[in-house]
Formats: structure tokens, C-alpha cells, sequence
């Protein structure tokens, strides 16, 4: 039996309005859909990471990040998306702070945006520590 430390994760994204999100993730974020069942969709991230998002009247009320994308140019990843009109959050809080989107903290690089539901997501450039 391996440990969970050896086994693949993915995150889990609620959803208001499947429909909606299933446009957000496919179209605006670009990822491939692989598969729906009972209501949910299952998209492909890199390196055979998979995330899933299902319906739930809780989408959107966790006030903290839910999912992040490991990206190596963050600047190129923020325009891109932002072409396809994502809108990146500021902060302004003790122990982060962004300038034009991006807040540095430690060695890594950060920005936030929300998608159609409400969920917090992230792009992160380099490594933390």
C-alpha cells in the first residue's frame, strides 16, 4: 500500500452553476475537459493533475485561496488571461501585499483571481522557503 505522500492529488471546486463554471474553466482558463458524471465536470492540468468541479450550494464562501496553477513566467500567465477578461484581486493586508496583482512572498510570486463561482484561485511563479 503507498502512502498519500506517493499518490497524485486534485482539487475539488464547488460550483453554483455547472454550466457557468464548465465555461469559465474550459473556455477562459483554457484547460481540456476529460470527463462528466452525475453533474460534475473533470478538467486536465499539467503533469496528469486533475480538477474537478461539482455542484454545491456552498460555491464561492471559503474566503481563502482553493486552487493554484505552478506557472513559469507569471507576468505572461496574467496576460493571457487577463485577455480572456479574468480580472486579478489586489490586497492590501498585513503580510501581503500586491502591486499590479502580484504579491511577492519569500522566493515565489503570487496573483488571485476569482473564478465565476466565486472560488479564490492562484498563479504561482518559483518556490517559497
Amino acid at each position: 500500500m503507498s502512502t498519500l505522500a506517493e499518490a497524485p492529488v486534485s482539487a475539488g471546486l464547488p460550483a453554483s452553476d455547472i454550466a457557468r463554471a464548465k465555461a469559465f474553466y474550459k473556455e477562459t482558463l483554457g484547460l481540456p475537459m476529460v470527463g462528466e458524471f452525475e453533474g460534475s465536470v473533470m478538467f486536465e492540468c499539467g503533469d496528469g493533475t486533475r480538477l474537478f468541479v461539482y455542484p454545491s450550494e456552498y460555491a464561492g464562501t471559503n474566503q481563502a485561496t482553493a486552487a493554484g496553477w505552478q506557472v513559469a513566467d507569471i507576468e505572461a500567465a496574467m496576460d493571457l488571461l487577463g485577455g480572456r477578461g479574468v480580472t486579478f484581486e489586489e490586497y492590501d493586508l498585513p503580510g501581503l501585499q500586491t502591486v499590479d496583482g502580484i504579491a511577492t512572498l519569500g522566493s515565489s510570486r503570487s496573483s488571485w483571481f476569482k473564478d465565476t463561482e466565486g472560488n479564490i484561485l492562484a498563479l504561482i511563479e518559483g518556490s517559497s522557503g
